[in-house]
Formats: structure tokens, C-alpha cells, sequence
């Protein structure tokens, strides 16, 4: 009966009070039936002793203040958030920000990113994508778009899987060049298949009006909700696999 949880309630009364006389240790432990152990953790846990360990060389007011540096701009590399912090006053080492930071939650990561919009862009994207449309009128819009195939090199991802040593591996190596061959498409889709994109020239927009076909109030930047831009994802796959399979 080593843990100060399996202490009686009858032996932690005989403990508090022999202790409060000045009893030593052995002779409580003798009474009171239990180990040496149970009876220390139990007299510093009542006595309110603090733990042992290194004391941590920032205060939490000064943890705080880091923490409004991380949130003012989120952008900032360690060592300017270091620089930052240490100009206030606080004397710690650019590891022990690091850990800081990390006890904060943040963790470094590559940011996703996002078109540019104002907030009259932002209400016209928030008013387009709320259309309460039926599945029949849906029916009736093609979506067109155009994307580039680089045909050389297959718009390999800036990432690659290696070990430490690796990063001048040929396996590892993406290969680059001024001006690659590649070959823009054009093209559409809706629930009838694929087809031909309609352009958005004037000649085009002309020839759409003389024959009756109207066009929908595209909001700018709003290529992420046309479904064609998942179509080309697919297309530009499979090309991928397809030049893998030829090497």
C-alpha cells in the first residue's frame, strides 16, 4: 500500500495528527499500517509543497504577451517572434519560445491558400452560391473553363517523399525548364456529357445573345465553385499515372 489514494480515511486522520505533533516518518508509518511513501506524498500534498523540478524561467504574464504576437501575425518566423518577445524584457532562449509556442497550440504548417477578395466580392460569392435552384434548371447550365496541361512534366506537386541525404537523389529531383511544352484546354461540362467551351470573347458573347443563350452573373474570382475545375483535377491525374506507367 504504496499510493497516497489507497490511504484509509482512518489512516490519513492518524497521519495528519501525528504529523501536526512532530511524530517522525517511521514512527507514523508504524501506526498508521503503511508505507514511507504514501505517508511523504500525503504530509506535502496537505502541507501544499510544490513540486520539484526546474522553476520555469518565464512568468505567465510574460507566455501571454508571446501568445498576442503569434495572433497579431500569424506570418512571423521564429526567430523574428524570438527577437520580438526578448526586446520586452524577457530573458529566454530561442528554444524555450519554440516550446512556448507550441504549449500555445500553434504548430507550423504550409498556409492553404485563398483568392484575394474585397468585401463586395465576398457578397457576391455568398449571394451566388445561396441559389435556391432546381435540379431541372441545373440541368440547363454548362460550365466552361479553360486549364493548362504541361505535357513534359506532368504539373508534378511541390513536395517529394525522402530520407535525410536524399535532397540531391535524382529519384527526388523535380526537373525544370524555361519553357516546358504544354497545351491549354478549353472545354465544358453539364448533365449531358462533356463538350466545346463557350468562350467569354465578345464575338462569342455576341453570338450567344443573337441565338438566344443567356449567361450567368459570374461573380469574379469564383473558379472555385465551377464543377469543371474538379473535372480537370480528374483529367490531370490520370495523366500523371499515365506518364508514370511510361517511364
Amino acid at each position: 500500500m504504496g499510493k497516497t489514494a489507497d490511504l484509509t480515511v482512518v489512516q490519513k486522520t492518524i497521519i495528519d495528527t501525528l504529523h501536526k505533533e512532530g511524530k517522525p516518518q517511521t514512527f507514523i508509518v508504524k501506526e498508521a499500517g503503511c508505507s514511507q511513501s504514501a505517508v511523504s506524498k500525503h504530509v506535502n500534498r496537505k502541507s501544499g509543497r510544490k513540486k520539484c523540478g526546474r522553476k520555469r524561467c518565464t512568468t505567465n504574464r510574460e507566455n501571454r504577451s508571446l501568445e498576442r504576437l503569434v495572433k497579431q501575425n500569424r506570418f512571423k518566423n521564429l526567430g523574428e517572434l524570438h527577437k520580438e518577445w526578448t526586446e520586452t524584457g524577457v530573458k529566454a532562449s530561442r528554444a524555450t519560445t519554440h516550446r512556448r509556442v507550441k504549449e500555445f497550440g500553434y504548430s507550423c504548417r504550409i498556409p492553404l491558400v485563398k483568392p484575394l477578395l474585397n468585401h463586395r466580392q465576398c457578397q457576391r460569392r455568398l449571394t451566388w452560391a445561396k441559389k435556391k435552384w432546381t435540379v431541372a434548371q441545373w440541368s440547363k447550365v454548362l460550365s466552361s473553363d479553360k486549364s493548362k496541361f504541361c505535357i513534359s512534366f506532368g504539373n508534378q506537386g511541390p513536395r517529394v517523399w525522402r530520407k535525410g541525404g536524399e535532397a540531391h537523389s535524382p529519384s527526388c529531383l523535380k526537373s525544370s525548364v524555361k519553357f516546358p511544352q504544354s497545351v491549354m484546354i478549353w472545354g465544358a461540362m453539364s448533365s449531358v456529357g462533356v463538350g466545346p467551351q463557350a468562350h467569354t470573347a465578345k464575338s462569342t458573347k455576341s453570338w450567344l445573345n443573337d441565338h438566344g443563350v443567356g449567361m450567368l452573373d459570374w461573380p469574379a474570382n469564383l473558379p472555385d465553385l465551377n464543377p469543371i475545375e474538379n473535372l480537370w483535377g480528374i483529367v490531370k491525374r490520370k495523366m500523371r499515372n499515365e506518364t508514370k506507367k511510361c517511364k
